[in-house]
Formats: structure tokens, C-alpha cells, sequence
């Protein structure tokens, strides 16, 4: 569970925090985090995206979980309130994918959605 009052925007799992820890460390990219937001676009209207960024706003929602940030902005925190992020490895994709429960459609590839 996040260590955060903010704990209920987001979730991340074990695999997920290794994982964006790991790249981090593989990148020289100390003292950043793992922005998360939801931007206008894709086939179901909504898509997210992620960066690692080392600048947080006066609106972002800071989650620190097993050790990463997490960095979400005010506007995409509305829409994934209650979501987790983890990272899955498999023969169709390889990446974070996050588990939104304010989606009422995704589209078939899971980059974006629909509330």
C-alpha cells in the first residue's frame, strides 16, 4: 500500500516499483520519479502515459511506494483514482500496465479507455 495520504489515488505492486527502481538505477536518473497521467487520444478517448520526471507541481499528488515515487497530476488523478500499476511480462506485451477501475471500456491493445 502506498505510504502516502494520497494512497487511494494509486496501488503499485512489488514488480512494478522493482521494475521502475531498476530503470532508474539503469538510467542515472537519481532523485526522479514515475509520472503518470492521463492525456486526451487513443481509440477509447483516454490514454496514459508515463515518464520519469524530477520536477513535481504545486497541483501533483506524490505517492512514494516501495521505495519510487509516483508523480500524477491533479486532472489525471481524477480519472485514475483507485487504480494499480504493475508491470507485466508476457508473449503479447512487456510493460507497466495499469488496472483502472474507473474504465468503463478499454480498447483491445490496453493503451487506452473510456469513462
Amino acid at each position: 500500500m502506498a505510504q502516502s495520504e494520497d494512497a487511494e489515488i494509486l496501488t503499485v505492486t512489488d514488480k512494478a516499483a522493482r521494475k521502475a527502481d531498476e530503470i532508474i538505477e539503469e538510467k542515472d536518473l537519481e532523485g526522479y520519479g514515475v509520472r503518470i497521467y492521463v492525456q486526451q487520444g487513443g481509440c477509447s478517448g483516454y490514454s496514459y502515459g508515463m515518464q520519469f520526471d524530477d520536477e513535481i507541481g504545486d497541483d501533483d499528488i506524490v505517492v512514494e511506494d516501495k521505495g519510487v515515487r509516483f508523480i500524477v497530476d491533479e486532472h489525471s488523478a481524477e480519472y485514475l483514482s483507485g487504480s494499480e500499476v504493475d508491470y507485466v511480462e508476457s508473449l503479447q506485451s512487456t510493460g507497466f500496465d495499469i488496472t483502472n477501475p474507473n474504465a468503463e471500456s478499454t480498447c483491445g491493445c490496453g493503451e487506452s479507455f473510456k469513462v
